[in-house]
């Protein structure tokens, strides 16, 4: 049974939102206010300063860039930065260099918020009292449970977002309106702190010599890194219910915020020593049960960034920046999807991230600096966008400018956090723009050597090839899969593989080229007869849910052309064959391959080296397209790019 739309406003949607979408940014609570005030003494000019930083980072970034501006550029649904280049490459074809840096970044952030999320709620347990069940909870190591609790989080994934999110959200919703219920509560004892509304108490902070600047804007920074993530998400549950949503998210963090700063107020001239002011809000009976809640809700947070990952591969899949990676729908709603090696990548990164850094408060250097980068690209990207969408030019310049300046601003500070930590997520950014690029130079280098050729040019070779008794018959049907897209085109490689590398005598040859559409149970078909009773080209049109079963939607195909007196088998048969049967059928994958006449340059090759190998984890064709490995040939076909030079040899006698 096809499962809801839940991109559609429904109570079911705006509860997946919640599970799905808002895990990260939804937690940072726990440590901005506490990071913020760091080892200093609390005071009120920082107290308030920082709290009308945080409300106007999350107004201007989060609210207005993110919820009302970048929602709007979604491609066909989906979101993330990659969708957003979709939107733009026509006209603009050099914003890949942003699209793909952007698009590495997060990814790199992707692997290194899971762990801070589980770590920081594992390490919540040493909390509690000193011997409480015959444990030692303060000096207890979480390695072992923290990679525990990620391996059964990347296990779920196979379920579907759609499963998750049902499963998260009405956790996550009970979350928010705990930090509802504890900041309002903290705000009506001491109303004053809702003076931090005005900007002026942040401008005044972050002006005084006596704040550490980059400190003070690296905590703030916490409060809108899963900004990123969501617009990535959007293909999930939908821009209106994450709309919707934020307007809730956003006042449950706000009020706790301002409920945290109001208890600290209260100890103006004190240092914070080992406090957090989160659990402080907490009355003393309700500590354990508010541990337990955050901790579940900290582990939710990574999923934001794995169903964000999911969504960025699915997109640069589609622009051919990453190998043909089998990507599955558990559900009939497009955005929920499910990449199996990208999770078995992401779970392996996140494993090694625990193991190097092993505690929260050192995997916390390591967290940001990529995903200011991602915004700042996300920034560019948007400027073409709405400059497309015909806004005026010196609101929208105004606009981008303020967004670059702040995201700027946050990116000088996070760069204090390079040589802590910061180094390893630039690192892992910085493998992911060299596999973005290999693929997407591998492909134009294979490419430029492989044309698309009219059919009806090799009308009479075929036709002869077919009729040519002298020759052992290769098979009754013999079909390529094809990319030319045109229905009265293919491959040249094709064509040398029937007429050069070794002649196929087939009864009937076809071609078929396979389109993916953006609805989930599209199952059509277009045929272009070339020659009747023996060539003939298929455009298949297949939903994204629909299996690639080839081989049955061909004979499904031949029987209805049959029954139609389209084609005619007849003169094939013989007397000791079925009339029912149609023939074997004989698929021949064909793969280019380099050839060793390439004069390729020392970039060229290195490129091609990472192409191969990639190419190894995108799975076996036959695998894709629903074949029996026993009807399946598979044919290297050498390709020229530009060929080494040439030695004239002189003959002797």
């Amino acid at each position: 049974m096809s499962q809801p739309n839940i991109s559609k406003i429904s109570g079911a949607g705006l509860l997946i939102t919640l599970g799905v979408i808002f895990g990260d940014i939804g937690t940072s609570p726990l440590y901005v206010m506490s990071t913020l005030i760091g080892k200093e003494t609390i005071s009120r000019e920082l107290v308030l300063g920082g709290l009308s930083a945080v409300f106007w980072t999350l107004t201007i970034v989060t609210t207005i860039k993110y919820i009302l501006l970048v929602l709007r550029a979604d491609n066909k649904g989906e979101g993330g930065i990659f969708s957003l280049y979709n939107l733009l490459k026509r006209r603009y074809p050099n914003l890949i260099i942003g699209a793909v840096i952007g698009g590495a970044m997060l990814m790199a952030d992707g692997i290194i918020t899971p762990p801070l999320s589980v770590s920081s709620a594992v390490e919540g347990l040493r909390l509690l009292e000193y011997n409480t069940f015959g444990v030692d909870w303060k000096h207890i190591d979480t390695t072992p449970i923290v990679i525990t609790i990620l391996v059964a989080l990347f296990l779920m994934q196979r379920a579907g977002t759609s499963f998750v999110g049902k499963s998260f959200g009405p956790i996550m919703l009970v979350w928010f309106i705990l930090l509802t219920v504890l900041g309002g509560s903290a705000i009506i004892q001491h109303p004053e702190v809702l003076q931090a509304i005005s900007p002026h108490h942040a401008i005044n902070l972050l002006l005084n010599d006596e704040h550490d600047f980059f400190i003070i804007l690296g905590a703030v920074f916490l409060c809108t890194t899963g900004a990123e993530a969501l617009y990535s998400d959007m293909g999930h549950c939908g821009r209106k219910n994450i709309r919707i949503s934020w307007a809730f998210v956003k006042v449950a963090l706000l009020v706790n915020y301002y409920g945290q700063g109001a208890w600290l107020l209260s100890l103006e001239g004190q240092p914070l020593k080992e406090q957090r002011p989160f659990y402080a809000l907490m009355p003393d009976w309700f500590l354990p049960v508010g541990i337990v809640i955050a901790s579940i809700a900290t582990i939710i947070a990574s999923q934001a960034l794995i169903t964000g990952a999911f969504t960025l591969v699915s997109e640069a899949i589609r622009l051919h920046l990453f190998p043909k990676f089998t990507v599955k729908y558990p559900s009939d709603v497009k955005g929920q999807i499910y990449i199996p090696f990208i999770n078995t990548v992401l779970l392996i990164g996140c494993i090694s991230v625990v193991l190097i850094f092993r505690e929260s408060d050192k995997m916390q250097a390591a967290y940001g600096l990529a995903i200011t980068l991602d915004m700042i690209m996300t920034s560019i990207l948007l400027y073409y966008f709405l400059k497309i969408r015909k806004y005026n030019l010196f609101f929208l310049s105004s606009v981008i400018l303020i967004f670059i300046s702040i995201e700027g601003t946050f990116l000088i500070a996070n760069l204090s956090k390079f040589g802590e930590g910061g180094w390893f997520t630039l690192l892992i950014g910085a493998i992911y723009v060299i596999v973005m690029y290999s693929t997407l130079k591998g492909g134009e280098i294979k490419g430029s050597a492989i044309r698309s050729e009219k059919l009806t040019l090799y009308r009479d070779k075929l036709r002869s090839l077919s009729r040519d008794t002298t020759l052992s018959k290769y098979a009754t049907h013999l079909i390529y899969l094809d990319k030319a897209k045109s229905i009265h085109e293919v491959e040249s490689p094709i064509i040398y593989s029937i007429l050069h590398k070794r002649p196929k005598r087939a009864d009937f040859y076809w071609f078929i080229n396979i389109e993916i559409t953006d609805e989930p149970h599209t199952l059509e078909y277009r045929i272009n007869t070339i020659e009747k009773n023996d060539i003939y080209k298929i455009q298949f049109r297949l939903g994204f849910r629909v299996e690639q079963k080839i081989s049955v939607y061909l004979r499904n195909v031949i029987k209805e052309m049959v029954e139609a007196k389209e084609i005619d088998l007849d003169q094939h048969y013989h007397a000791f064959i079925d009339k029912k049967s149609i023939g074997d059928f004989r698929f021949v994958l064909v793969d280019e391959e380099m050839s060793n006449e390439n004069n390729l340059s020392i970039l060229q090759f290195a490129v091609m080296k990472i192409y191969n190998v990639l190419r190894i984890f995108a799975g076996r064709p036959e695998k894709w397209f629903g074949l029996d490995g026993s009807s399946v040939n598979k044919e290297m076909i050498p390709i020229l790019v530009s060929s080494k030079n040439t030695y004239e040899i002189k003959r002797i006698r």
